[in-house]
């Protein structure tokens, strides 16, 4: 098997060649055909975010097909669609070898039927832009129908957080810079898209869900909610953030932070996705390509997520 793996932090990911892994009791091995690239990725890379394991291969994000089974496996056969969503435990890309690989070594408990009706590349971006997204703007926000919630960055997981809040019946709002994403939410059913969090405050919203994390952002929530409201934290674009606490307490607001999704969340996007109402835009790259695509999730402007397709 060929896989790219990061050995340390300002390092660039190296090529390895490796014998194919072999499934013991429990496992399964992927023939990885979507594995999708995250912000995290990045901050492994440059030193923001320490993985427990290393070297590792990356790659949480990782929809496949099985291509071979080991001892104590039911339910599952060789041919299978899959998408691999471990938990703690073992979860690829973190704690584990992920999905930036040819092959991949998963455990039965980790791995979920992708519907035929969804692709590998939309099945790899439910696993975490998906998950994460319905963690943050449905589960921690205690969304419900008639709610009006706020949506700060309309990147991957913004974008795929505001179109699950209309179909779960909210009025969604969003601030987003990037102009050219506006359309693109307007017609995944956005009410109305400004360029600073703070445009917000006239409209008193319930919640509002920060997908972007870069401290401004942060305090701009606060300032922007309405008393006794909801700030939930999702993206860590930045690793500190400076806020009034002042305001925090005598608005009083509650902040939240949100990190990934309830062990549900992964099939209900895959239900969304399989009945047509949600698609995550999404651009492939190859196999060769995924260090360059990290770069330019890096710089910023990426629209969607970058899922590369290791044995296209």
């Amino acid at each position: 098997m060929r896989a790219w793996q990061f050995v340390g932090a300002h390092q660039p990911l190296q090529l390895i060649e490796r014998p194919d892994p072999v499934p013991g009791p429990g496992f399964a091995v992927l023939d990885v055909t979507a594995a999708g690239m995250c912000h995290s990725d990045v901050g492994f890379l440059d030193g923001v975010i320490a993985p427990p394991t290393v070297p590792l291969i990356l790659g949480h994000e990782t929809a496949g097909v099985v291509s071979e089974i080991g001892p104590e496996v039911d339910g599952l056969s060789v041919g299978d669609r899959v998408v691999f969503a471990g938990d703690e435990a073992y979860a690829a890309g973190w704690t584990a070898d992920g999905g930036f690989a040819t092959k991949c070594l998963a455990p039965l408990t980790s791995l979920i039927r992708l519907p035929d009706s969804v692709s590998f590349v939309q099945g790899a971006a439910a696993v975490d832009a998906g998950a994460t997204s319905y963690g943050g703007a449905v589960h921690a926000a205690d969304l419900k129908a008639g709610d009006r919630i706020g949506i700060v960055g309309l990147g991957g997981l913004g974008m795929t957080g505001a179109r699950l809040a209309t179909l779960l019946g909210a009025t969604v709002y969003a601030a987003e810079p990037r102009r050219e994403t506006w359309s693109i939410a307007k017609e995944r059913g956005v009410t109305d898209i400004v360029e600073d969090v703070l445009e917000l405050a006239p409209l008193q919203l319930d919640t509002i869900v920060d997908f972007a994390g870069f401290g401004t952002t942060t305090a701009g929530a606060i300032s922007a909610v309405r008393p006794g409201g909801l700030v939930v934290q999702v993206g860590v674009g930045r690793s500190e953030a400076t806020i009034s606490t002042a305001e925090l307490t005598s608005k009083p607001v509650t902040l939240k932070g949100s990190r990934g999704g309830p062990p549900h969340a992964i099939k209900a996007v895959l239900d969304y996705m399989a009945s047509g109402q949600l698609e995550i835009p999404a651009t492939t790259v190859g196999f060769d390509e995924i260090p360059a695509a990290l770069d330019r999730l890096r710089a910023g402007g990426v629209v969607g997520r970058l899922v590369a397709t290791p044995n296209s």
